[in-house]
């Protein structure tokens, strides 16, 4: 067997879906038995569901794993025995769920997928459009306007009931209606949407492919008449607040490696995290602030697009992570960052998109206050074990194109200067991505990764380089700013992008401030005060 690193640890077991920490993959490697360590990985998952696999899980469920290594071991293994007599296994009576390495107790990744790499064939995308069609109808049968359901190939004559169907075609006929073909496990049929129906219609235009949907209608065997549409829309219940005043940030699109990253203003921030030339009153909010949500493009990256080269300043990604690191350190420890990748980190471009790992980034991977998370990830935080914390569901946003290409009112409404109009329909669609070729993705097996589960309290986006804030569903949208100036693709799309803000989340009062960190040119101003020039919104909600 070739000699093993740490690095090669880890890279082979995360092509078979896992994501392992540093102390785990140094056992393996005294064990030196990879047969072995994935049994123990599948008996882990088998137990607790994780694929995130900390050394403090695999110590957790020691006596669980007993059987399997004296059964394997055949001889005598000193890491085997090592393991059995350190670890500290939990007490039954303890069924929590389990943390992961390297958070704070108030942190948890509730879901963070990592897709293992293998050949994709046509069943697996066939398995993927079911898991959805099944997801979604178990959300939609509970409707309860959606009378009579019925299956496709039990649809009568003239009568009125309900169908739950994915849509696998659109269009417009001569007379200006619109056609919908619905498909469920059962068969295809025609759906009439007539243009008169002014309301009903309005929703139809809102309709992409591959949606999941349920009709209200009429009809026969042959064609349907809708007389309403139900989308899987997402909505909370409650705004939750947190007992204590505390704060969480949100960044995104930083952009390391470019010539246009902005460096001097991004320095600014970083001096007002640690309270450099800030007012009494400014210092006593900073202390309360918790958590930082940096939610991809994190460097610029190398080869992402024709010619990047020329814009580049650091033309080597190991560096441009290098120079990250550099940056997230001066970080005070006190607040706990996670981080998940966009196109142009050092990852794959289908999503969901595996954390940046210890082959690019090995000094991130070693941050005790940094947690690196899928795109998209689930992230729980402020919580405790009297209560829920806040759900924050982070996405770089990839997708965000192809909706405002694919939907009429978001094409008419200047979404890239307002992206939370996109988001409002990812939490209507309760997908963050529906339609197969609007974004890429890879299909799992199990569960199509890209739908909203979750309803999460807070969705914070990047991607089009412009912040935004807004309230749907008492789900609160943050879209995140940039930290690059204009690059010329979006000089010639039209895009307008609105650098250097920083959203700041009270979790008690879920008041919003959005901190503005340009720099004056007439005085290149270094401070960042609470005044009419850095607060540039305050919105309530």
């Amino acid at each position: 067997m070739e000699e093993q690193t740490n690095e090669s640890v880890v890279k082979y077991f995360a092509k078979k879906g896992y994501l392992i920490d540093r102390d785990v993959s140094e056992f393996f490697i005294k064990l030196k038995n990879n047969a072995l360590a994935e049994k123990i990985l599948n008996h882990l998952f088998m137990l607790t569901k994780q694929r995130v696999i900390s050394n403090s899980l695999l110590n957790n469920y020691s006596n669980e794993l007993k059987p399997l290594l004296s059964q394997e071991s055949t001889e005598k293994n000193l890491a085997i025995d090592s393991f059995l007599l350190n670890s500290k296994p939990r007490e039954k009576k303890d069924e929590k769920p389990i943390q992961l390495a390297r958070i704070t107790p108030k942190v948890k990744v509730l879901s963070s997928n990592i897709i293992p790499y293998r050949r994709i064939e046509v069943k697996d995308f066939v398995t993927h459009f079911k898991n959805r069609y099944n997801f979604f109808k178990d959300i939609l049968r509970e409707r309860k306007e959606l009378t009579n359901l019925v299956s496709i190939n039990k649809i009568g004559n003239n009568r009125s009931f309900s169908v739950i169907g994915i849509v696998s075609a659109k269009r417009i006929t001569k007379n200006k209606n619109m056609i919908l073909e619905i498909e469920d496990l059962t068969g295809k049929i025609n759906a009439l949407v007539g243009s008169d129906k002014e309301e009903i219609f309005k929703k139809a235009k809102e309709i992409i492919l591959d949606d999941v949907v349920g009709l209200k209608c009429s009809g026969n065997g042959e064609i349907l008449y809708v007389n309403d549409i139900f989308l899987p829309e997402g909505h909370l219940l409650e705004r939750k607040r947190s007992e204590e005043e505390s704060y969480a940030i949100f960044i995104s699109d930083i952009h390391i490696g470019s010539r246009l990253f902005l460096e001097k203003n991004f320095e600014r921030f970083l001096d007002w995290l640690n309270c450099i030339d800030v007012d009494e009153k400014m210092k006593e909010k900073i202390m309360k602030i918790k958590y930082m949500f940096i939610t991809g493009d994190n460097v610029d990256g190398v080869g992402i697009y024709p010619a990047q080269e020329a814009s580049l300043l650091i033309k080597d990604m190991k560096d441009q992570y290098k120079k990250l690191y550099e940056y997230l350190d001066r970080v005070p420890k006190r607040i706990t960052m996670v981080m998940c990748p966009g196109q142009h980190d050092a990852v794959r471009v289908p999503e969901p998109q595996p954390p940046v790992d210890e082959e690019f980034a090995p000094e991130l991977t070693k941050m005790n206050n940094l947690l690196l998370v899928s795109n998209p990830a689930l992230i729980e935080i402020d919580s405790s074990e009297t209560k829920i914390g806040f759900k924050v569901l982070m996405y770089h946003g990839a997708s965000m194109h192809s909706w405002i290409d694919e939907l009429e009112e978001l094409r008419g409404a200047q979404c890239n200067l307002n992206p939370s109009k996109v988001v409002k329909h990812m939490i209507t669609h309760r997908h963050l991505s529906p339609m197969h070729s609007g974004n890429v993705y890879i299909p799992s097996d199990k569960e199509d990764m890209l739908i909203v589960k979750d309803l999460p309290d807070v969705i914070a986006t990047g991607d089009m380089h412009r912040t935004d804030v807004d309230m749907f569903n008492n789900i609160l949208i943050i879209c995140g700013s940039c930290w690059q100036s204009i690059t010329p693709f979006e000089e010639k799309v039209g895009n307008l992008p609105d650098p250097c803000k920083v959203p700041m989340l009270n979790l008690k009062t879920r008041e919003i401030k959005i901190l503005d960190f340009t720099l004056a040119e007439e005085n290149n101003e270094k401070t960042c005060k609470e005044t009419k020039d850095t607060v540039v919104c305050e919105v309530k909600k």
